[in-house]
Formats: C-alpha cells, sequence, structure tokens
C-alpha cells in the first residue's frame, strides 16, 4: 500500500473534530490535532493485546510513504483504543487518509493511493448542535454503599498482604431521549477541559469519546516521557482553588499514593533506557471540577535502536495510576472486588507511527456511546489509608467531570 504524505493548508479544526468524532479517529491534545478518516486500509492485530509485543516494524514496512517531509507523526499512522485487560485482544487501524495539524499552523495531510480528496469528508460536516439531555435511566454500578464496602475489604487486604495499592472502578449508565452526538460530546469537552487531550475512536461498534489529563507515554526517538496523575480533590467550580491544592500537596495519603505510581514508572523506565529523570515533588494539575497531583517522568537511550511507543505500551500498562502495585497481583484483586467490566475504560488511547514514535493517554474521563445509550467509568486508588466513604465520593466527583459532557442533570 502506497501513501503520499503533502504540507497543506491548516484546516478548521471544528471540521476535523466533528467528522472525526462522529466516525473517524480523533486525538486532540493542546499543542496537535491529530484525525484519520475513511476506509481503513491497514490493520495490526493485537490477538493475545499488549501482553505479546506485535512487530510494529514489519508491519509498516508494508506500507511505502512518498511526497513531502514532515514531523513524527505526520506520515503512515495506526490509531488505537486498547482494552485495559492488557491480554484481552486489540487492533490497531491505518485509515485512508490523516491529518496533522499543530497550534503553530503547520499542517500535514497523508492519503493512500486511490483515496477520496479530503474535502468529500469535511464539505458537508454538519456542526454540533445537540445540547445535554435529561436521563431517561442513571444507574450506578456498584450502588455507592456496595462500593464503599468494596474499599474497606481492599483496605483489610492492603494491611494483610503485599499490595501496596489497587484502583477500584465503578461505572454509571444510562439512556437519553435521542441517540448522543459524538461531535456534540468532543465539542463539549474541549470547551471544558482545555489542557486535556481529547480522543473519540471507535469501539465495540460505538464510540469511546473523552477529555484525558493522563499521558501514558510519548516517544520521540531516543527519548521517552510521562506525566502520570495519582492523587485528586474536587474543585468547586467558582470559588477560589488554593487552599484545595495547597491540601492536596500537603496530604499523605495522596503523596504516597502518588509516589507509589511514580516510582514504579521511573523503575519500569530505567531498565529499557540509560538515564531516567522524575520530578522530585509532584505538581498540581487543576482541571475544570478536579485537580491531580502530576510529575513528569523523563527517559533517554543512548541505543541506535530504542524501544519503540508500543514496546514502551507493553512494558507499562497498565501503571499503578489505573491498576495498581504489584501489578498482578493488583489485577487480579480489582476484577475480583469491582464487579465491572472496564473494557476499555484505563486502556491507552493514542497513535503510532511508521518511526516507531507515538503518543499513548491513559483511556479515563471518557464515555462510551452507542445512539441513545451511555457509559461512563472512574476508578479511586486505594492504599492503606484510604477511607471508603472518601473514596466513593473520589469516584462520584470524576463521573460527574464525564456526565455533565453528556447530561442536563447529573447529580
Amino acid at each position: 500500500m502506497n501513501f503520499t504524505r503533502l504540507a497543506i493548508a491548516p484546516i478548521e479544526p471544528s471540521l476535523l473534530r466533528a467528522r472525526a468524532a462522529r466516525d473517524g479517529y480523533l486525538i486532540e491534545s493542546p499543542e496537535e490535532l491529530r484525525v484519520g478518516f475513511g476506509e481503513v486500509v491497514a490493520s495490526l492485530a493485537l490477538p493475545t493485546g499488549v501482553d505479546d509485543l506485535p512487530d510494529t516494524v514489519s508491519f509498516f514496512a508494508t506500507l511505502s510513504l512518498k511526497g513531502d517531509v514532515g514531523p513524527r507523526g505526520t506520515g503512515i499512522v495506526a490509531f488505537a483504543s486498547l482494552p485495559f485487560d492488557r491480554t484481552s485482544p486489540g487492533r490497531l487501524d491505518v485509515p485512508a487518509l490523516s491529518i496533522t495539524q499543530f497550534a503553530d499552523g503547520r499542517a500535514w495531510l497523508t492519503v493512500a493511493e486511490g483515496s477520496p480528496n479530503i474535502f468529500d469528508f469535511i464539505e458537508d460536516v454538519v456542526p454540533p448542535s445537540q445540547d445535554t439531555q435529561p436521563a431517561v435511566r442513571l444507574e450506578y454500578v456498584p450502588s455507592g454503599e456496595a462500593y464503599a464496602r468494596s474499599v474497606a475489604k481492599a483496605v483489610e487486604l492492603l494491611h494483610e498482604s503485599d499490595l501496596n495499592k489497587v484502583v477500584l472502578a465503578r461505572a454509571v449508565e444510562g439512556t437519553v431521549h435521542e441517540a448522543i452526538d459524538p461531535a456534540a460530546v468532543a465539542h463539549r469537552l474541549r470547551r471544558r477541559e482545555t489542557a486535556c487531550t481529547i480522543y473519540a475512536l471507535p469501539v465495540d461498534g460505538g464510540r469511546f469519546v473523552g477529555a484525558s489529563p493522563e499521558l501514558l507515554v510519548s516517544r520521540e526517538g531516543a527519548e521517552a516521557t510521562c506525566h502520570p496523575l495519582a492523587g485528586t480533590i474536587a474543585l468547586p467550580e467558582r470559588d477560589e482553588h488554593d487552599d484545595y491544592t495547597k491540601w492536596l500537596l500537603s496530604s499523605g495519603k495522596n503523596l504516597h499514593e502518588h509516589a507509589l505510581v511514580v516510582d514504579d514508572i521511573a523503575s519500569t523506565l530505567s531498565s529499557l533506557y540509560d538515564t531516567v529523570d522524575a520530578d522530585e515533588r509532584p505538581s498540581i494539575v487543576p482541571l475544570r471540577t478536579i485537580a491531580h497531583l502530576g510529575s513528569w517522568v523523563r527517559a533517554r537511550s543512548n541505543s541506535i535502536t530504542p524501544p519503540t511507543a508500543m514496546a514502551l505500551l507493553s512494558a507499562l500498562h497498565p501503571t499503578a495510576a489505573v491498576g495498581g502495585l504489584p501489578r498482578f497481583n493488583a489485577t487480579s484483586v480489582l476484577r475480583e472486588l469491582e464487579g465491572v467490566d472496564r473494557g476499555h475504560f484505563a486502556g491507552p488511547v493514542g497513535w503510532i507511527d511508521q518511526n516507531g514514535d507515538g503518543d499513548w493517554w491513559v483511556g479515563i474521563r471518557g464515555v462510551f456511546l452507542d445512539g441513545p445509550s451511555f457509559r461512563a467509568l472512574a476508578g479511586a486508588g486505594i492504599v492503606a489509608e484510604s477511607d471508603p466513604v472518601a473514596e466513593r465520593q473520589e469516584t462520584r466527583d470524576k463521573l460527574a467531570s464525564i456526565l455533565a459532557a453528556v447530561l442536563i442533570d447529573h447529580i
């Protein structure tokens, strides 16, 4: 399969976002807007998930690229939303057309031979106009009381075993009157969460749309960057936040939870890279209604063949921010205590190019859309100092931040 890369004039981002959110691939960070359209012209199957490292080098070797020179991620790009379960089957798709636009105005189009013109995809795009809707049905699974009991059981296990942390999730699911427009949700999230990466991808016959604040890993040549988040506080929308963020920066429980995640990621990268550096202290990552503790972890390799983005994904997922520690013990515990199928929640969402570069975010703060039905999940990191009632409220706060993009009244 032959592809051509062309430098182009930038296209109105709202048009690209709307079309990609509805029936394409959308990954939009504050710095880069990356979309894919059209027929899937090549796919890399992951029959055993990221547990068995796929041969991306051989896969991209079957695809040739000509045309203009461009930076990373502007050539042949494979998109994916992968399941949380690292052993579950997944797939990376290369669409017929992809566009990458940068905040400074630069833009590139990469198109497969024989594909339609890009304007066939965007000239008739209907701008999203759908408002949030009232819920016809709304159910928390498990209930708040049942979730608090699971947290209490997890705390017992943390005191009695070698478990250091486990992340317990719960879901909210429901329906509204009209089929939900993924483009309207994506636009709303872009306005609400300006610092997040907006994503919208096909999942199990529906759409997975969200605003992730957490960079799992970015690979650019010999360098890798992670920005894990752990430790959370709810923020009032109209009040000053200084007192809240000061409390979070001094919270022993949250600092402990955060340090577990950062240390584990740094340790994993140290087995793959020559140098690894992590922030000495976390900083505040403020969102619209929630703040997190975040730290940057950076690694560099002296090898002529540094790990690819997929190799890093395989080594890191799931991090302790969404699974727990030790990784495999925690995964077993959460399966027993959660009582919900995570599916793609907290799985990797992102892209990889033919050079092995790529960006992957943690698929959180998202909602699964299928006609008028929706389902969202959120988790809380449980450590030995956790309070079941506080952790229950944390999941409710996180779910509320997602539901605000779908429902009129989500309390």
